[in-house]
C-alpha cells in the first residue's frame, strides 16, 4: 500500500502565479502511518494505525491468499495461463506476491512498495521470501515504476492495490496513471485493480480505466464492497463456456473459488449489454 500524497503530475502542474512556473522545491520525505498488527482465529492482519485491514495471513497457510478480494485479484489467470512477468503495486502483506512466486515457478515477480517498514514487516511477520533471480521487491513510488520506459511492454499481469491509512480510495487514480499502467503491459496483458464499489472513488477510477484500456470487466462485490476490475490492454473475445472450463482447472490446481469469479463477470457483462441496448 502507498501513503496518500499529492500525485507527481499535480506537483508538476503547480503554479506560483498566472503564467509563472513555481520555483523548484526539494522533494519531501513521505510521511507514513504507523504499522499495527492484530490477530484473530489464527489470522494475522495488517493495519496502518486504523481498524481498516490492509492485508491478512493465516499462520498455518502463509502462502494462501486469505482475503476474498485479494483472491479475485488473481482473476487474470482465467485469461493468462503461463505468465512470464507479474507485478504488484502496493505490497500489503505480500499475499499476492507470495502466491505468484510459488504458483508460477518460471515467472519473474516484482512488488513495488513505497514504505520501507511495510517491506520489513512482510519479511519478518508475513513470510515474504528474500529476493532472488525471480523475485524483486522495489522500494519506490508506484507512479515512478509505471512511468519508467524500462518497464513498458514487460508485464503479463499487473495487480494494483494502492490504499493509505484513510482508505478514501486509491492514492493513484488519474487517467495518466492508468495509461502508464497500460503501457507496462504486453499486448495480451491484464491489470486487476481493487476498488470500493459504493465509494465516490469508484466512478472516477473506473472512468479513468475505460479511457486507458481497450476493455474492462468487473467481478461481484465482496467484503465491505470491494470490487475488483479487470482491465485489458487488448479487447478479448469473451467465451464464458471456455472461462468456466478454465476456472475449473484453476480451482483444481489452487483451490481458489474461481467459479464465483466467472459468475460475477457474466452478471456484470449481461447488465452492461442490457444498458447498451437501451441507449
Amino acid at each position: 500500500m502507498l501513503i496518500k500524497r499529492n500525485s507527481m503530475e499535480a506537483q508538476a502542474n503547480r503554479k506560483a502565479g498566472p503564467g509563472k512556473p513555481a520555483a523548484p522545491k526539494a522533494p519531501r520525505k513521505p510521511k507514513f502511518a504507523p504499522i499495527t498488527l492484530s490477530e484473530q482465529d489464527g489470522v494475522v492482519f495488517l493495519h496502518f494505525g486504523t481498524e481498516w485491514v490492509q492485508g491478512a495471513m493465516r499462520k498455518r497457510k502463509p502462502d494462501w491468499i486469505e482475503l476474498e478480494y485479494a483472491q479475485q485479484m488473481m482473476s487474470w489467470m482465467l485469461f493468462i495461463e503461463r505468465p512470464a512477468h507479474v507485478a504488484q503495486l502496493g505490497l500489503g502483506t505480500g499475499a499476492l506476491t507470495k502466491f505468484c512466486y510459488r504458483q508460477f515457478p518460471d515467472a519473474r515477480v516484482t512488488a513495488v512498495e513505497l514504505n520501507p517498514s511495510v517491506i520489513t514487516v512482510c519479511h519478518s511477520m508475513f513470510k515474504l521470501p528474500q529476493e532472488d533471480e525471480r523475485l524483486s521487491i522495489r522500494e519506490m513510488d508506484a507512479m515512478d515504476f509505471v512511468t519508467d520506459p524500462a518497464n513498458h511492454g514487460t508485464l503479463d499481469a499487473l495487480q494494483v492495490d494502492l490504499y493509505d491509512a484513510t482508505v478514501k480510495g486509491p492514492v493513484l487514480d488519474t487517467p495518466e496513471f492508468y495509461e502508464a499502467c497500460a503501457a507496462c503491459l504486453k499486448p495480451h496483458g491484464i491489470m486487476t485493480v481493487n476498488l470500493f464499489g459504493d465509494h465516490p472513488s469508484y466512478n472516477k477510477n473506473y472512468k479513468a480505466m475505460r479511457y486507458a484500456f481497450a476493455d474492462t470487466l468487473c467481478l461481484a462485490p465482496v467484503h465491505e464492497g470491494n470490487v475488483v476490475v479487470l482491465a485489458f490492454k487488448t479487447k478479448p473475445e469473451i467465451d464464458f463456456k471456455a472461462l468456466h472450463e478454465r476456472a475449473a482447472q484453476i480451482t483444481a490446481a489452487t483451490r481458489l473459488p474461481t467459479k464465483s469469479w466467472v459468475n460475477g463477470m457474466q452478471v456484470w457483462h449481461q447488465l452492461r449489454m442490457e444498458k447498451q441496448g437501451k441507449q
